[in-house]
């Protein structure tokens, strides 16, 4: 039976994000995006929430994150979730982010800086285990 692993977000950049570089000298972007929704409840009051998605950009796709992407921007992210399972004090836990495998720009920036469209690259499997 084939499987499917796939995600769709847009929303917001909660900071700047990250550059990290892995033990092999790979680099990544890591940043984080608030995705809200709103809705009126049947007293009329119109209710908010806010859910955060951590998310890794690898490879060529990072760079561009890292050049382009700053906090606040609205952004379409598509990409596949991945969860890491880790031992903290004999307990463990899980923690769940997206890997971004294509990214666009939503909102206007300046004219200053040439910005690419849309972004969506091959997945190489760079990403480290």
């Amino acid at each position: 039976m084939p499987s499917l692993n796939r995600v769709q977000i847009i929303g917001r950049l909660g900071k700047d994000p990250l550059e990290k570089t892995t033990r092999k000298g790979t680099k990544l972007a890591v940043f984080t995006v608030a995705v809200d929704r709103q809705w009126k409840g049947s007293d009329g009051v119109v209710h908010k929430e806010i859910d955060w998605f951590n998310v890794e950009a690898w490879g060529r796709l990072g760079e561009i994150c890292l050049e382009y992407l700053k906090k606040g921007r609205l952004v379409f992210l598509e990409g596949r979730l991945r969860t890491d399972r880790y031992e903290k004090e004999g307990e463990v836990k899980y923690f769940t982010k997206v890997i971004a495998r294509g990214m666009q720009m939503l909102d206007y920036q300046s004219k200053d800086k040439k910005e690419p469209a849309n972004i969506e690259l091959e997945e190489k499997n760079i990403e480290e285990e």
